[in-house]
């Protein structure tokens, strides 16, 4: 008994660690492609000026 509640708790910390992982993983791209679209943006806006 003892060590099926065992499994389940640690399955359940290894799930919230895979889904905080994924998250992470997201805001991290998230955030690169929002830098690379300011520095396009910024090319962009310098080559219409010249």
């Amino acid at each position: 008994m003892c060590t099926a509640v065992g499994g389940g708790t640690v399955a359940l910390v290894v799930i919230g660690a895979v889904l905080v992982s994924m998250l992470l993983a997201i805001a991290l791209s998230a955030i690169s492609v929002a830098i690379c679209a300011l520095v396009l943006r910024s090319l962009t806006s310098q080559e219409r000026r010249r």
